[in-house]
């Protein structure tokens, strides 16, 4: 069943309403919004179009062919099988130049409704699903309680901008469209004396993010695009391409898609393809400060490095429950796609066979297999403080590794965690990061610290920052307070770079000794940045040092700890893993992640 668009009325003072427009004026005008959560949208130029599972149309449900339609048909080719039957997804179609001209478009369809038969999805909801086809949507203005001062004092480009559009955050019925959806249009918008349509067609510009977008709604990668996307300079870029055409980054793209991964789970596991050759850390930190951002950053370069396990033999006794340690920072199934895509011997093919059918009687391969015993702790533990909800989350998965409870009895979780949920234990924040990204700034601005333990301030107390002579005893001294300080409770910072595993362990063991809550706040900022801000530091390390530094950081993996923070260079947490309110289902809203600066 076809359904067309409805018109949207215009807002009262919008000025580009034509004598045939609807308006919203009068007392029902405007009482579907007033008093509401509103989410205003830029208003594109395009030409509104509707997809379905099967096909697609215009406006007019008997559009007929136009060259402008055919690059979106191709779109509904590739994502159609992820619109459910009876759902339809409402957009703009901007593959032809209309009045306004667009050269950085993120991709010539722009997705701003997703209808389940005649109820629009929430505003939250539409991009989390519309994400995962790999269609973005328009640029929020303004979000809030419904205010017409606000909205008439937004100021737009009209030589740029079409208008905007204001809905309700929260879904509605068809019926209640004209209520709860309204428009503001630039005066004299047509500026054309020939419609589009009857002219040549001339393609709207693409900007540098759209090999990414293309990529998640499941077209072929890009790789000079992808590389151009995600700062990869022009030497880089070919040495790169040259790299992932030889290593078939088409096979590990089929490969995704046979798993049924679309959206950031499948950029995430071709990103990985391409930039397998590139240092974990480096990986992170450069796709973190671009347009893929931190949460699609940190889970390309673990899954970087990550695969090559899959691909060497591991003792069958403890598979199972390596696989469960690896969902923590990783989608099995993007994981096991790229290993096997990127497997040269046969030997390592079959250890990637075997592992994928391990994972699979395990019941592991799901995009977040865990989720339904997530999904009910959340509602078990909802009136559990953060730290400690987290905490039984942790233990329920170590438990689950072990196999000492399923993966679907909530109540075995709850049972199994009950030492853990009053929070009396200690907490130990662990800061991972170079010298210079910004670790100290950072921890010192954490709420609720009762002890923070820095290296830098034990070498000074003993009269040289710089003096690493006695690094033995100065490592010595700051683990024996760290010990002390945790068994009388309350929460600690460890500050030291903790660059590797090793590094890691040694106030990792204190911590588990003490029975402590251990948070990973790991800083990724690019090699540039560290750089530069080394030069301007009062106490700056030897060129030589950082570099070092540089090279043998490895970060932790999402898991490795009872929960993980993912420090930017704004110096603000933009991603976690690790919690309760952590994962897939939780986080995946477009560009949002779990916190701000000092939330744990």
């Amino acid at each position: 069943m076809r359904i067309h668009y409805p018109r949207t009325p215009h807002l009262p003072w919008s000025p580009g309403v034509a004598a045939d427009d609807v308006r919203a004026v009068g007392p029902t005008g405007l009482s579907g919004l007033a008093g509401r959560e509103v989410v205003v949208t830029e208003k594109l130029d395009g030409e509104n179009t509707t997809l379905y599972a099967d096909g697609l149309h215009a406006r007019s449900l008997d559009s007929a062919h136009h060259p402008s339609r055919a690059w979106v048909k191709g779109l509904q080719g590739r994502i159609g099988a992820g619109i459910p039957a009876g759902w339809r997804v409402c957009g703009e179609n901007l593959y032809a130049r209309h009045s306004i001209p667009y050269e950085d478009l993120d991709s010539w369809f722009y997705g701003f409704s997703v209808w389940d038969g005649e109820h629009c999805l929430d505003w939250d909801r539409t991009v989390r699903f519309l994400r995962g086809l790999g269609v973005p949507t328009p640029r929020v203005l303004w979000r809030g309680t419904f205010d017409e001062r606000a909205l008439r004092r937004l100021k737009l480009d009209t030589a740029r901008q079409e208008g905007y559009v204001v809905r309700t955050a929260d879904g509605f019925a068809r019926e209640d469209f004209g209520r709860c959806v309204a428009k503001w249009v630039r005066g004299g918008h047509v500026q054309t004396s020939t419609h589009w349509m009857f002219a040549q067609v001339v393609p709207n510009g693409l900007g540098p993010a759209a090999p990414l977008w293309a990529v998640r709604s499941g077209a072929e990668a890009d790789v000079p695009g992808l590389c151009a996307a995600v700062g990869v300079g022009d030497g880089e870029a070919d040495e790169v391409a040259g790299a992932a055409e030889a290593d078939g980054i088409a096979e590990v793209a089929a490969r995704i898609d046979g798993a049924g991964r679309t959206g950031e789970d499948r950029l995430a596991g071709v990103l990985a393809a391409v930039l397998r050759r590139e240092p974990r850390a480096r990986v992170a930190a450069r796709l973190a400060a671009g347009p893929a951002g931190m949460r699609l950053g940190r889970r390309v370069a673990d899954l970087v490095g990550l695969y090559p396990y899959l691909q060497r033999p591991f003792p069958d006794a403890d598979r199972r429950a390596g696989l469960v340690r690896m969902t923590a920072a990783a989608d099995l199934g993007v994981l096991h796609a790229l290993a096997g895509g990127l497997a040269d011997e046969p030997e390592a093919r079959e250890c990637v066979e075997w592992s994928a059918l391990c994972a699979e009687e395990a019941g592991l391969l799901g995009p977040d297999p865990l989720e339904s015993l997530r999904a009910g702790l959340r509602e078990s533990f909802a009136g559990l403080g953060p730290d400690a909800a987290d905490r039984c989350w942790a233990q329920t998965r170590r438990a689950f590794a072990q196999g000492r409870i399923s993966g679907s009895v909530v109540e075995e979780a709850v049972a199994a965690t009950w030492q853990w949920r009053e929070g009396t234990f200690p907490r130990l924040v662990q800061l991972c990061g170079p010298s210079g990204s910004g670790k100290s700034t950072f921890a010192r601005e954490l709420p609720g610290v009762d002890t923070y333990i820095s290296l830098d301030d034990l070498r000074t107390a003993r009269g040289s920052r710089a003096d690493q002579q006695a690094n033995g005893e100065v490592l010595s001294e700051g683990l024996d307070r760290l010990d002390a300080a945790l068994a009388g409770g309350g929460t600690v910072v460890w500050d030291a770079t903790s660059l590797t595993d090793q590094q890691r362990g040694l106030a990792g063991s204190v911590a588990r000794r003490r029975d402590a809550l251990v948070t990973h706040a790991v800083v990724l900022v690019e090699e540039a940045e560290l750089a530069r801000r080394n030069a301007v530091r009062p106490h700056p390390v030897p060129e030589r040092v950082l570099a070092s530094q540089v090279h043998r950081f490895s970060p932790p993996y999402a898991g490795q700890a009872h929960r993980t923070w993912y420090i930017g260079a704004s110096g603000d947490v933009e991603d976690t893993a690790g919690g309760l309110d952590a994962g897939p289902a939780a986080d995946a809203a477009a560009g949002v992640t779990a916190t701000g600066r000092g939330r744990y």
